[in-house]
């Protein structure tokens, strides 16, 4: 589901930039300080925010935004800091979706073919795109080449 969501909003907002993709849909980003956490996404009155840990660089601030987008895209009504602390639903379904979407968002098909011929692996190439290794497996290779 998260790679045909990306596929559809590549194409309709021309880029793959997760804080211009977060820009057209209207969802403010802030860059804050918020201690040992990366980002958050959540919505009050109608109005969707990412917040992105101020004190990150800027690769880590793209996979951020990229993640907390797929939150907005595909659990706009989840409370996922919420739901962790004080109850005992699972939330790594929701967090598995969201890097999925941020990985396909940052790595989409084209950028894999456009190393086809290079003999780099996944990982080389998840890294050139800002994609941690840790999630870089996340990335759906059917009907890539």
């Amino acid at each position: 589901m998260p790679k045909k969501e990306v596929v559809k909003h590549i194409e309709k907002y021309a880029t793959n930039n997760p804080f211009e993709i977060a820009k057209q849909k209207g969802i403010v980003v802030i860059h804050e300080r918020l201690g040992s956490a990366l980002g958050y996404y959540n919505s009050y009155k109608r109005i969707k925010f990412i917040h992105i840990n101020e004190d990150i660089n800027e690769t880590l601030s793209r996979f951020v935004c990229a993640h907390e987008l797929g939150h907005a895209i595909l659990h706009p009504e989840a409370n996922t800091p919420f739901l962790k602390k004080n109850t005992f639903f699972s939330i790594e379904r929701i967090e598995i979706e969201a890097n999925t979407f941020a990985v396909e968002l940052l790595l989409p098909d084209y950028t894999i073919y456009e190393h086809k011929d290079e003999n780099l692996t996944l990982c080389e190439i998840a890294n050139i795109y800002g994609v941690p290794e840790e999630v870089s497996h996340l990335k759906n290779l059917r009907n890539v080449l």
